[in-house]
């Protein structure tokens, strides 16, 4: 690092649980890089739905937070320092992560992150700083979930939740794979769902007649990315044999034999990922960017719900 670099970083922090005013633009050391860590100039940070959730303390217990702490797992960056066994990446590259640490303490919502190297890939050229930030946590998911339902060409399957963050990435991959994709949304979200190139359903009362009537031998997976009662209907649309995943659920897991996931990181299907972004092949949503003295209006507006696509803070 240059050795006329301050020593001191601007971040978004939260010193103790609670809701979104537990949020300050603070100052702090910036991070050392470990053996197997890189240390990245931030350019761009993805929000999730999880950040705000371990802000508001209900994950205590699933995982620990060092407070204070900062925010975010997923950034795109530039490598500004390398440790002492990180032969893949140097000073320079722009990378792309889903850097999630077993202690949430040194988030992406600051001007540098420490990042393992065993969560970083390369970002393509063609692909935008806030377009690699908005991939990481919501394609992986989408894409560990095909994988461990099976999804493969010649399929139909059931996407609960398909217009949101995950969902949208999930149609767009099970359609890549060759299967026919019918999706759960709101009907303000039915043209959305159409132009990925899926059949939407709307929730609620209608939803298994509709469903039957569209696919009369049951689906072949639900994927289930909305959580709530998605899953109430699926014993009437499973087809025998049929495989359920969910990330909100548990009962796709206790009571149909499927999964439910904690999406892991894995560098490997992050740059498989990023390279379907850069050849066209894998469209990327972003609703809004905010700078990062704003990035706390940023969550409140993620907090609201309302918005499809990523919500993205540039630094």
């Amino acid at each position: 690092m240059d050795a006329g670099l301050s020593r001191r970083m601007k971040a978004l922090e939260y010193a103790e649980f609670g809701g979104n005013d537990r949020f300050r633009i603070a100052e702090r050391e910036l991070p050392h890089p470990g053996p197997d860590t890189l240390v990245v100039r931030v350019v761009a940070a993805g929000l999730n739905p999880v950040d705000y959730k371990i802000r508001e303390g209900y994950l205590r217990g699933v995982i620990d937070t060092q407070l204070p702490a900062v925010p975010g797992w997923d950034v795109a960056g530039i490598v500004e320092r390398v440790g002492l066994d990180t032969p893949e990446f140097a000073v320079g590259d722009a990378v792309v992560a889903y850097a999630r640490a077993d202690v949430v303490q040194h988030g992406s919502l600051a001007e540098f992150m420490p990042v393992p190297v065993r969560t970083a890939a390369h970002k393509p050229e063609g692909v935008s700083f806030e377009q690699a930030a908005a991939l990481p946590l919501t394609g992986l998911t989408a894409l560990q979930s095909l994988e461990r339902a099976g999804v493969r060409s010649g399929q139909t399957i059931l996407i609960h939740g398909a217009a949101g963050g995950v969902g949208s990435f999930g149609v767009q991959l099970a359609k890549l794979r060759g299967a026919h994709v019918v999706g759960t949304a709101s009907p303000r979200n039915h043209d959305y769902l159409r132009s990925l190139g899926a059949e939407p359903l709307a929730y609620g009362e209608g939803l298994v007649a509709a469903a039957r009537e569209l696919v009369p031998g049951g689906f072949d997976a639900i994927v289930d990315f909305a959580g709530g009662s998605s899953l109430d209907s699926a014993s009437e649309l499973l087809a025998p044999g049929g495989a359920v995943v969910s990330i909100a659920d548990q009962r796709a897991r206790t009571e149909f034999g499927g999964h439910s996931i904690w999406v892991r990181p894995d560098a490997t299907q992050l740059a498989e990922l990023a390279g379907l972004v850069a050849s066209g092949d894998l469209h990327v949503e972003i609703a809004a960017t905010y700078p990062l003295d704003e990035a706390a209006a940023a969550y409140a507006a993620l907090e609201e719900g309302h918005t499809r696509g990523k919500i993205v803070v540039t630094v």
